[in-house]
């Protein structure tokens, strides 16, 4: 591939299948789109798309998007590069994508190149680097051992740029790439890489941001063009409401980060300490500075997801203000009458929590009013236990307490509790938890994610 001057990616939405204004991505088409990149998944919904192979979003969701940038490709002849598939990047949702892009080719009447990188890893594989002393836990999590890995429904590693790359350079005219579980910032990586941009901490930095579709803008959008040179990116969003400033771009740095100077991902560390931002006009800004610092060894994160019972919840809400005002006593006391009728809450093999919003539910135990008497209360209370009708029995028995268990200086016999649903216990099924959530020493970056070329459509 010739080395570019500049080169412009385009990416939809942040997140493949939350909508895309088709208006602002066609502007982007037209602006001279060289390729389109989209993420398609992430770990912030927590374990259980892993755990249960659950995509992010609906499929029609999924269909929807991938026409509207299906199109957009095919008007200008460019690439689609996607990352993660279907939430978790398992293989199986690596192949449902595909098909569905095979099925808007086929109706189209045109066919398509796709190529598929996988990123599944299986149990033996991670057991024998686990042995060998070369897993290592990443941010907070604790050190694994033998049972997380056996117990692990589905492994998955983060790809960084190199499995794209080759993909793109081994396949020059594909006009899709699939992959499976990858680093955000990856395809970006990848494509910047295929045109000859090559300082790591220019399309590192600018995968970083584009990840998450315009989010860097004011307001907050989804359309946003990225032009990259050697030594700096413009972004700028395709809404004529939106624009980028200094003060958005720099400040989308500190989002979802453990800090907000020095960025880890496969390979290396981003350090943004020397990053300028510099206005182009009202509605773009130019960046640099930024530095790619390669790490000894090469380590790829692993994430796995193991299932630890079952869910069920209850919601509803109170106003007495005598209850309100004892509500953290009054849900204690319930707590100790359940663990005397639930062995298996004593003991500990059974779990049960009420999160009261409106006084601490979003900071819990960290809530620094301590002593604040809120209005009104909402309780969610969840029962976690090894079989759905224990999950059940118990939040049934925790919410008939709430409704109807005695406190001091009550005036009602009941009624105190308004549920809004019936039935008033609703089982959420499995419950899973990260049981791997660590870094593995591979001998190359490519050695994890086998690949395949197909043709689909008419």
């Amino acid at each position: 591939m010739n080395d570019a001057a500049e080169i412009k990616i385009l990416t939809p939405v942040g997140m493949l299948g939350y909508g895309i204004p088709e208006a602002d991505f066609m502007r982007g088409i037209d602006a001279g789109a060289d390729a389109v990149v989209v993420d398609a998944g992430s770990t912030d919904p927590g374990p259980y798309q892993l755990g249960l192979a659950k995509p992010i979003v609906s499929p029609s969701a999924l269909e929807r998007d991938l026409r509207t940038i299906l199109k957009g490709c095919r008007v200008r002849g460019i690439p689609l590069l996607i990352g993660s598939a279907g939430g978790p990047g398992i293989g199986a949702h690596v192949d449902e994508t595909i098909a569905v892009i095979g099925r808007i080719a086929e109706e189209g009447g045109y066919r398509l190149k796709v190529a598929a990188i996988y990123a599944d890893v299986d149990k033996k594989t991670v057991m024998q680097r686990f042995e060998a002393g070369r897993l290592s836990s990443c941010a907070s999590a604790p050190e694994a051992t033998r049972e997380d890995i056996e117990t692990s429904e589905r492994i998955v590693a983060q790809m960084g740029a190199e499995p794209i790359l080759k993909v793109l350079r081994e396949h020059p005219d594909v006009d899709v790439v699939v992959a499976g579980r990858a680093y955000d910032p990856a395809p970006y990586a990848a494509f910047c890489q295929l045109h000859g941009i090559e300082d790591p901490g220019i399309y590192w930095h600018m995968g970083k941001i584009m990840e998450c579709g315009a989010n860097c803008a004011e307001p907050k959008g989804k359309v946003i063009l990225a032009t990259i040179r050697q030594d700096s990116f413009d972004l700028e969003p395709m809404s004529a409401q939106e624009r980028c400033t200094p003060l958005s771009v720099a400040a989308h740095t500190l989002y979802e980060k453990t800090r907000p100077d020095l960025l880890s991902g496969p390979g290396g560390v981003l350090d943004l300490t020397g990053a300028r931002y510099v206005p182009l006009n009202e509605r773009t800004v130019r960046v640099s500075g930024s530095v790619f610092r390669p790490t000894p060894g090469y380590l790829v994160k692993l994430e796995a997801a193991a299932i630890v019972g079952h869910r069920t919840i209850f919601v509803g809400g109170i106003r007495d203000p005598i209850l309100v005002g004892q509500i953290d006593g009054f849900l204690s006391s319930l707590k100790k009458r359940l663990n005397s009728v639930f062995p298996e809450l004593a003991s500990g093999e059974a779990q049960l929590h009420f999160h009261v919003y409106g006084k601490n539910g979003v900071m819990g135990e960290l809530e620094p009013q301590k002593d604040f008497v809120p209005l009104e209360v909402g309780i969610l209370g969840e029962a976690t236990a090894p079989t759905q009708e224990q999950a059940n029995a118990i939040c049934s028995h925790a919410r008939i307490g709430v409704l109807h268990m005695p406190y001091p200086e009550q005036m009602a016999t009941a009624g105190n509790f308004a549920i809004p649903l019936n039935p008033p216990e609703n089982p959420i099924g499995p419950v899973c938890r990260f049981s791997l959530y660590h870094l593995m020493e591979v001998e190359s970056p490519l050695e994890l994610f086998p690949s395949r070329i197909e043709e689909v459509g008419a």
